[in-house]
């Protein structure tokens, strides 16, 4: 069997995670908890607009390679809060996608709107160390954790008072996210084996989320015209990076991933 992209990136996740690489012990970890700022609410912030936009800090990518290597993370930060991000996703994955934990916790610095760790959680050291950086929400990959580990690492998220994005790309995987206890759900339209790209992925599975859940789609949106396709379908919320991080216009391109109510 072929190795995928995402084993590869698992793999090299477990390889960090023995070595202890960039994890502090668990009792400087519990220090640093105690001092961290308070979390702000994730879940809320993403249910005040039509269609609320999760911009997305990263300057590589598996697929693309390295895109925006001398990208000011900070300024790019404030020109997203500036412009109506309901939140801030930062990728903190250091071999594949050039970002650190430490990204997180200078954005968190500049700005006011929540911030998602996105990275490939394992072990719950890895939202301990979140939340200690100020994150206010941690994702989740259905794909790569048992139905074991998704419980008890949404709770772990959860009792430190953040939120949890529970992902998932693969059809038999919708049901194990749901089972989990999970209230916000993403659809990744980028199927991480090949990183091949659909939109449609989105709108084929959004009548099968439970209208108690908040659904995200991850992935693919490019235009002011894809994402007012996602809303008239009735997605909440979008997480954009790409196009963003390329963007020579930032605050435009966000502007018009919000598309305003429709008339009645």
């Amino acid at each position: 069997m072929s190795t995928t992209i995402l084993d590869r990136i698992v793999a090299s996740k477990r390889r960090e995670l023995a070595a202890g690489h960039d994890l502090l012990p668990e009792a400087e970890l519990q220090r640093r908890l105690a001092a961290a700022p308070p979390p702000r609410d994730f879940r809320a912030a993403l249910c005040r607009s039509h269609l609320a936009v999760i911009a997305e800090l990263k300057r590589a990518s598996p697929a693309a390679g390295l895109f925006a290597p001398g990208v000011d993370l900070l300024a790019q930060a404030r020109t997203y809060a500036e412009n109506g991000a309901a939140a801030i996703s930062v990728l903190t994955d250091g071999p594949f996608f050039h970002g650190a934990l430490a990204d997180l916790e200078q954005v968190r610095a500049v700005v006011d709107v929540p911030l998602l760790r996105k990275d490939f959680i394992l072990d719950r050291r890895q939202v301990l160390a979140a939340r200690a950086a100020g994150a206010d929400a941690c994702l989740l990959i259905a794909e790569i954790l048992d139905d074991e580990a998704l419980v008890s690492l949404r709770q772990c998220i959860e009792e430190l008072g953040m939120a949890a994005l529970v992902e998932c790309y693969e059809p038999a995987n919708l049901e194990r996210v749901m089972s989990s206890g999970a209230k916000i759900i993403g659809i990744n339209n980028r199927d991480l084996r090949s990183f091949a790209v659909r939109l449609e992925h989105t709108l084929e599975w959004l009548p099968r989320v439970p209208k108690g859940c908040l659904l995200v789609s991850e992935s693919g949106i490019r235009t002011g015209e894809d994402a007012a396709r996602l809303a008239a379908a009735g997605v909440r919320a979008v997480l954009v990076g790409e196009a963003l991080m390329r963007s020579t216009n930032v605050g435009a391109l966000l502007r018009d991933l919000q598309p305003p109510l429709p008339q009645r």
